[in-house]
């Protein structure tokens, strides 16, 4: 499979599963992935796990990859959430018919988007996340992935592997 994936994670406190479940099943299914930040280097995740985030988002063209995914944390909510920039890329990923995802407070910053209000979601099974999502229109539901044609989203650490395998399933 010669598909392409970028994950995107805050540029401190990403979730180690979160990133390295999915990244696994994508890698294992061929596809080349592509890890990106607010910012380039060495990123220590919310239990010290470390990345290296390649690449500046914003440098690059969403057009270049198959699947975008908004990685979790709590560093996403502080730094993707609100991210302007980001939910331009994301917008402009979907209107070029990019698969665009989310798990856990990335699933919010997706919903933050606009592009799956009045559709179902999921994210991590917190108030502060589910409320974000009912004010945006989105409808909450309590399971690991929430896979539609054009946007898929996981619930968190639990179900990463179940959402890497979805798009993987979605990349086919």
């Amino acid at each position: 499979m010669s598909k392409k994936a970028l994950l995107i994670i805050p540029p401190e406190r990403f979730n180690e599963d979160e990133l390295f479940k999915p990244k696994e099943e994508l890698e294992n299914a061929g596809v080349e992935v592509t890890i990106a930040s607010t910012e380039a280097g060495e990123i220590t995740g919310d239990y010290d796990g470390k990345a290296t985030a390649s690449v500046i988002f914003s440098d690059v063209s969403p057009t270049e990859f198959d699947v975008v995914s908004v990685i979790g944390g709590s560093g996403t909510n502080d730094h993707l959430w609100g991210n302007q920039e980001l939910q331009g890329f994301l917008k402009q990923a979907y209107n070029e018919k990019v698969l665009v995802t989310g798990i856990c407070a990335g699933a919010v910053t997706v919903a933050k988007t606009g592009l799956l209000s009045g559709r179902e979601a999921t994210c991590y099974p917190v108030d502060v996340q589910k409320n974000e999502l009912i004010a945006v229109d989105v409808k909450y539901v309590e399971q690991h992935v929430v896979a539609h044609d054009d946007i898929i989203t996981g619930d968190g650490p639990q179900g990463a592997k179940e959402f890497g395998k979805a798009l993987v399933k979605a990349l086919r």
